[in-house]
This record gives structure tokens, sequence and C-alpha cells, in this order.
């Protein structure tokens, strides 16, 4: 049976009081050549244990310090281990740091990290490779940059200490870490690899690269020497379906063992096959459109305003995800810190949208266009809000666009209106600061707002849970007077699960953790 509650709970305690505490111990893309719908992966050598994994889309960067996708995260996170985790409850755990202690200024972190701990190259694990890691991630060109903003100095104590030192105190610090700001690569293999390490990713995983197909597959094998307990599994291929159905029907065939997005319209299917398991759990992401304030017409506020308030999402998420949703109007999904009112919708008010359109200028409507993604459930995105905003005269006209391409228009401004979600982080500015602060990496929209920059900013140093919360609803009342994303529904993870797969546990970060996988 499919549990639709919610499931995981944030760390946001443990965030507020590590900060307090000194001794603390612990134990929402590169282009494809084509997509493989139907194609197979390399096959494996006979007698061979292997798990096939699809992928909604073609990773474009394994290199953390450069990735931007989840699909990323799903390879990434077999090759690599991060200094911090989440648990199947989404609490904040450590995997490569023993323990830690925080100053009671939360200006200052010293990790002691565990011993004995080699990457796939051989290279040792340890104090030296943190600091490296850290300030790589520090660098211009890094998608991490502003996560490392604060990180003044790292300091190697001894070869298993280090010390982080901020200049001011970040609360989101110790949960980056869970992410691909926590991901150890080996510095001998940049080295080596330079700027074609991404096609190149060493780490301490339970699995080691071995190839990346663009478009079709990558392909991963056991670590033999893996310090963290017995990999089952020989190989692991991720392949490319950019179409939800037929990655369905592979899993059905026994080609699949995992797959990555079930569509929602083939969960009843599966539910009554004997052989698959579906795994349907809300977590933390995030579903919606960019609407770009650069580019006419959305450098009208009023017209940001009425596409906002003319989407129902609840009409919304029966039709194109058959209920597989909750209702969104923030970045805050139920479990978060800042999930409160500020998330709550309403039904459309024809009067209330009319006046808006007459206050921008445009009361008989106006149009522009909106790029989807290419596979069927993104055609369906696109065409319900196409109906939903055609009473009101606004006239959308899609633009199916490759999903390397539509990161690429958004980071440059390239578009009107763009359809991009976000897999959602456990800390509220990982989904937030990025996204509406002026010039910041995700921030597709190009909004700008003083005002709405200082409480992001605010809210990220802020030690206290309840005046973080605060802030953010303070913060989100200027996102919705700047309506530059319209935030739609926040979707569950759905993966349907070979039953001769055993070993998987559902975290709610939504990633396919491996390490444990087993197949009968």
């Amino acid at each position: 049976m499919i549990s639709k509650k919610v499931r995981w709970t944030l760390a946001t305690a443990i965030i507020g009081m590590m900060l307090a505490v000194t001794g603390c111990k612990g134990g929402n893309e590169s282009a494809s050549k084509g997509n493989s719908d139907q194609k197979t992966s390399v096959s494996a050598p006979a007698g061979n244990n292997v798990i096939n994994i699809s992928l909604k889309a073609d990773p474009p960067s394994l290199d953390p310090s450069k990735s931007n996708a989840l699909v990323d995260r799903q390879v990434q996170n077999s090759i690599y281990d991060k200094l911090f985790d989440l648990d199947k409850n989404g609490n904040i755990v450590p995997v490569l740091v023993e323990s830690y202690e925080v100053s009671p200024d939360g200006k200052v972190y010293t990790f002691k990290l565990k011993k004995g701990i080699k990457f796939h190259d051989g290279t040792e694990f340890n104090a030296d490779v943190v600091k490296f890691n850290i300030e790589r991630n520090r660098e211009d060109d890094s998608r991490r940059q502003n996560e490392m903003k604060f990180v003044q100095k790292t300091d190697v104590v001894d070869p298993q200490t280090v010390k982080i030192k901020l200049s001011e105190p970040f609360s989101p610090f110790i949960s980056i870490l869970t992410d691909r700001s926590g991901m150890m690569v080996s510095p001998e293999a940049v080295k080596k690899y330079g700027d074609d390490y991404l096609n190149h990713p060493v780490g301490t995983g339970a699995y080691v690269f071995v190839e990346h197909v663009k478009g079709d597959h990558v392909t991963l094998k056991k670590n033999e020497n893996y310090w963290n307990g017995e990999v089952k599994i020989d190989e692991i291929n991720y392949k490319v379906f950019s179409n939800g159905t037929a990655a369905v029907q592979n899993l059905k065939s026994g080609q699949l063992d995992f797959v990555d997005d079930v569509p929602t319209k083939e969960i009843k299917g599966l539910e009554n096959n004997p052989n698959i398991k579906v795994v349907a759990e809300a977590g933390m992401a995030y579903q919606g459109m960019y609407l770009n304030t650069t580019q006419e017409p959305f450098t009208n506020k009023y017209l940001r305003q009425a596409v906002n308030k003319a989407i129902d999402r609840e009409a919304f998420i029966k039709v194109v995800i058959d209920g597989y949703g909750v209702p969104a109007n923030s970045p805050f999904a139920p479990g978060n810190l800042a999930y409160g009112d500020s998330d709550k919708v309403s039904k459309p008010n024809e009067q209330e949208i009319k006046d808006l359109l007459t206050k921008g200028g445009k009361p008989n409507g106006f149009s522009f266009k909106f790029q989807i993604g290419t596979s069927p459930v993104n055609e369906q995105f696109g065409a319900v809000i196409q109906s939903m905003l055609k009473p009101y005269g606004i006239q959308v006209e899609l633009e199916k666009v490759e999903f390397g391409t539509m990161l690429d228009n958004g980071a440059k401004h390239k578009f009107q209106a763009l359809q991009l979600g976000w897999s959602g982080r456990p800390d509220p500015d990982q989904s937030f600061f990025d996204f509406v602060v002026t010039d910041q990496p995700n921030n597709y929209a190009a909004v700008s707002n003083p005002e709405l920059d200082k409480l992001a900013k605010q809210a990220r140093i802020e030690l206290d849970p309840a005046k973080r919360k605060a802030l953010y609803d303070q913060a989100m009342e200027i996102v919705h007077d700047e309506s530059e994303y319209v935030y739609i529904y926040h979707d569950f993870n759905r993966f349907g699960v070979s039953k001769k797969v055993t070993g998987f546990e559902y975290v709610p970060d939504g990633i396919i953790h491996t390490q444990k996988l087993d197949k009968k």
C-alpha cells in the first residue's frame, strides 16, 4: 500500500541546538545525445549481481562542485561519501565525521574524522582532503560557493581533525554538508583530470565509476574495499529514460530493477503487479514555474501576480499527478522549519485576476512562451497551465526544451516562463536563499528586492528556530507580492522497485541509497 502521510521530520531542532552546545557526538546539466528508452546498458559479466536503475534525465555533472540536478545526486550518492547524511527519519547523522563540536557562538566547527578510509584511487581520506574540498567549493566556478560563503578559514589540526571557522553564524552549515558540499572528492583525481574531472569522478563510496555514455547510461562497479560495510551488488547501471512509461514497461519486463520517478498514472497498475513494490512518500520538493522579471511581459508585477493567482493548485494536482502531491504556495513542504501559513493556497478569484490584468495594462490578456521539459508529464504540465490561463485571455505558447538546456537558459535568463522545480533540502535556507536573493545562482527569474535580500540573509544567520521561522514568514510576503515563481505543488517521491531487490530504505531526500541493496 502507498502511504501518503508526511514521513520525514527535519533536524531543525538539532541544527538550532548544536550552535549553542559543544561536544556533539556522532557515530529543486549537460546535453544528452538522445534518450535510452529503447536502449540497454553495458552487459555485465556472467554471474554478476547487477541492479539496473532508471533516471528520468541524463546526469549533467558527476562533479559535486559543479552539479545542480537531482539526477546527478542519484549517481553521486553511490560514488561519494559525505561528511554527514540524512537517516530514514530525515535526521542528520555523521558519516565520514566521527564526532564534532560547535563553539557557543556558532562560528567554529571542529570535526574529528574517521580513520582508515581510502578513495577509489588509493588516496587517503584525512583532514587535508576535507580542507581541499571545502576550499574547492568556495571557488568562483563552484555551484557550492554560496553554501560556503561564510567559511572564513579551514585549519588542519592533525590528520584526523579539521577546524572550520565561519565569519558569522550560519544555521544551515551542518545541513548543507549532507548534500554535495559534504561529498568528498579525491584531490589527486581533481589534479589529474582538471576540468574533465566530471567524467572521471573518484570518491570513497560504495561504488566505483566505470563509464558515462551521455544520454544512455552510467555504469558503476562494486567497491571491493568499502569501509562502511559489505557491498553486495557487483554492478549498478543507471539508465536514462526520459519517458517514464517506457521505464515502467522495462521494470515490468525485468530489464529494470528500479524506476526513479514512476508516472502517477502508472501507479495503480504497478500496485497490482505481484513482482513490484511501489513506494510513494511525501518529500521535500516543490514544482512550479519561473516568470522572468527581466523580459516582457513579466517585467510587470501585476501580470506575474495574475498568472500566479489563476492557477488552481488542487485541480492541477488531480489532473497532472493524480493527487500524489500537496498544493504549494511556498518552497517549504510540510515538516520544514519554515512551513506554515505562507504555504496556504486559495481558489482562483475571477474578479481579482481581471483587476490585476487591468492594473498591468492588459485587461484583455496577453501572451507568453513557456519552456517545458520533453517528457509526457511535462507536456501535460504545460497543457494544464494553458487551459487554466486561457479563460482570462492569457495565451501560452509551449516550447519543449531538453533538461540541460533548460538549466542553461535559466542561468542565462533566456526565457519568459520556465518550468523547473527543486528537490528540496532539510534546511529552509537551501530551498530559498539561492532562488530569491539578488544575483544568486538559482535566481533564474532575476528578482531583486532589497528587503527580501535582507530578510533572507538574516534568516540564515539567526540561531533561534522560532525567530528564523518568523523571518521566513516575512520574506514570503514579499515573495508572494513579487510572484517571480509560481509554486504549484510539493510532489511525492515515487519509486517502482522489483521485489527481487532487497535492502532498500526510503530516505526523504528522494535519493536511492544503494549501499545496502541486494538482489535475489
